[in-house]
């Protein structure tokens, strides 16, 4: 690798020159944000999106809970999950855990999360002691789920109407490296732009361990969630949204009350199961905050990504309106006011939660 090379190796000339790794500000002020803006106005001041998904907080635009979302999910079809208030004593999610049948590998995450801040998985007990106390917020403790496929479809139905539509699929690579017998994992990692934005996170995590050399062929997955901001790689394969698989998730979302926005994030075994309703769980539903996140694949441009970011605010105003005219009611700007600043004091905690837990 040449000088040059190496300079544009550097966290900060990666980002400069792929915009999949802005700030979700640098992407959304120019244009999108604009919108948003001028459908408020439209809306008379107000916050219209909470109108989209009714009964979900907030509309699921901001600090929605997981746990009232897979409340209202059909059982079965969700991780088994636990749910506990900040400062619950360890020997106490330990003792709901023994009782609840759950094995491990687990899943730890909070309640009402962001982005893949604060999620980890536990292998022992051990690691839920040390998880436990560093979640100064509530949180929910889950079964892993061994599919190895994950996706996320975005799903929309206009109010009054009998089917929704899926108006995008990404499919989701794991951030997992492959041995050559001379490479560590370190070396791998700086070898491969989009790994070499996780090595500091990856350093606190693994320490000593990314200094090993894995075997000519060797596979070790080393962030076992499918999150852009944690290192999984976005596809665009919404060309797999055909008759079959829309008549099953419009059929699964129908079961949600009064859901018409969002995107379902979904473990799988294989596609073709997946569309016959088989081998899957859904590992959470997003609401009026959702984004279509297939325009993270590296081969979409930014003008892309402001073309459907736009056009599903433009699904997003029209249900909301629709919802409206049925008595479901706006957010009042004042309201809206107080649920933006609660995020932000939110996300401290988030952050200083997702830090510590690297480290435990």
């Amino acid at each position: 690798m040449n000088f040059f090379q190496r300079i544009l190796n550097k966290p900060f000339f990666i980002r400069l020159f792929h915009w999949e790794y802005w700030s979700m500000d640098a992407i959304y002020f120019p244009f999108i944000y604009p919108v948003y803006a001028w459908f408020v106005i439209r809306a008379g001041f107000k916050y219209f999106f909470v109108a989209a998904d009714p009964f979900i907080r907030n509309g699921g635009f901001l600090l929605e809970s997981k746990k009232e979302i897979y409340d209202q999910l059909p059982e079965g079809l969700h991780p088994k999950s636990l749910f506990f208030r900040a400062g619950t004593a360890a020997t106490t999610v330990q003792e709901e855990i023994r009782k609840n049948f759950l094995s491990f590998p687990l899943i730890a995450k909070p309640d009402i999360g962001q982005r893949g801040l604060a999620v980890k998985k536990l292998e022992t007990e051990k690691d839920v002691e040390l998880a436990v106390a560093k979640y100064t917020i509530d949180f929910i403790i889950q079964e892993f789920i061994l599919f190895e496929n994950e996706a996320g479809i975005f799903y929309y139905r206009y109010p009054g109407q009998e089917n929704g539509k899926i108006s995008g699929i990404v499919a989701k690579e794991f951030l997992t490296v492959s041995g050559d017998g001379e490479k560590t994992l370190l070396q791998i990692l700086h070898s491969d732009k989009r790994y070499v934005l996780q090595v500091d996170s990856l350093k606190i995590e693994y320490k000593n361990e990314l200094n090993i050399i894995l075997n000519p062929g060797e596979k070790r997955l080393l962030v076992p969630y499918g999150n852009h901001a944690r290192g999984a790689k976005f596809l665009d394969h919404s060309y797999k949204a055909d008759a079959e698989l829309e008549n099953f998730i419009d059929g699964l979302l129908k079961k949600v009350p009064e859901f018409y926005y969002g995107r379902l994030d979904i473990r799988y075994n294989t596609w073709e199961e997946l569309k016959q309703g088989k081998n899957f769980s859904i590992i959470e539903l997003n609401g009026a905050g959702s984004e279509p996140t297939h325009i993270y694949d590296p081969k979409h441009s930014l003008f892309f990504a402001w073309k459907e970011i736009i056009r599903h605010c433009i699904i997003l105003w029209r249900i909301s309106v629709l919802n409206q005219k049925r008595g479901f009611r706006f957010m009042s700007f004042n309201e809206g006011a107080r649920m933006f600043l609660s995020n932000r004091e939110h996300r401290k905690k988030l952050m200083a939660v997702h830090q510590s837990l690297l480290i435990s």
